[in-house]
């Protein structure tokens, strides 16, 4: 993995956008976990929510589970909705997560083959869990199996980075943002990682 993603930023380089944004922020951060259904798991608990209180909500959900440090779905679907609701889940969020340990225990998620399928098949795949949309499995795709060549251009931060970075008078939709991006498609989540720091450093000017 580390090798592909320096050879994603030394290509990335090449594009004059870009060249500044790697020379100030350095090489991205993409891993954040390699188990699917804890990847997920977090997905759905930061939600609609701040990060700061996805993470208290995260804390209270684990401490229901004081024996093992992540819950496999075997424990969740075990856990009455009624606990995971007073640990803060919506419960909305406490169904699906209920729904997804109960697709990975009864194999309709075959998770142990993700990585193995094309990143158009795991979307169709992992949507069949409720809860679990497009860019949740896009996130999914870039944090948990690494794939590069990502672009999740349903997400706000994104297109907002395209908008300062190509000085666009409104936010791009899908065509405008996969046609700026041909040239560097391939390299798509290092992109990404690039234009979620400029619309946050917009953010924080504000």
């Amino acid at each position: 993995m580390e090798k592909c993603l320096q050879n994603s930023v030394r290509s990335l380089k090449r594009d004059k956008r870009f060249a500044p944004l790697i020379k100030k922020h350095g090489a991205p951060n993409l891993r954040r976990g390699k188990n699917p259904f804890q990847s997920l798991v977090r997905s759905i608990i930061h939600q609609q929510v701040s990060g700061a209180a996805a993470a208290t909500i995260l804390v209270r959900f684990l401490a229901l589970f004081p024996r093992s440090k992540f819950p496999t779905p075997e424990m969740v679907r075990a856990m009455p909705l009624e606990k995971m609701r007073a640990a803060g889940l919506s419960g909305q969020k406490a169904l699906y997560i209920k729904d997804l340990a109960e697709k990975f225990s009864d194999g309709t998620i075959r998770h142990r083959s993700l990585h193995r399928m094309e990143s158009e098949d795991i979307v169709a795949h992992l949507t069949q869990v409720k809860g679990v949309g497009v860019w949740t499995v896009h996130m999914f795709l870039i944090f948990t199996l690494n794939r590069l060549d990502v672009l999740p251009t349903g997400d706000l931060g994104i297109r907002k980075g395209f908008q300062i970075l190509y000085k666009l008078k409104d936010l791009p939709d899908h065509a405008r943002m996969e046609k700026l991006a041909h040239p560097w498609r391939a390299h798509a989540s290092t992109a990404s990682w690039y234009l979620w720091h400029v619309a946050d450093e917009a953010k924080r000017q504000k």
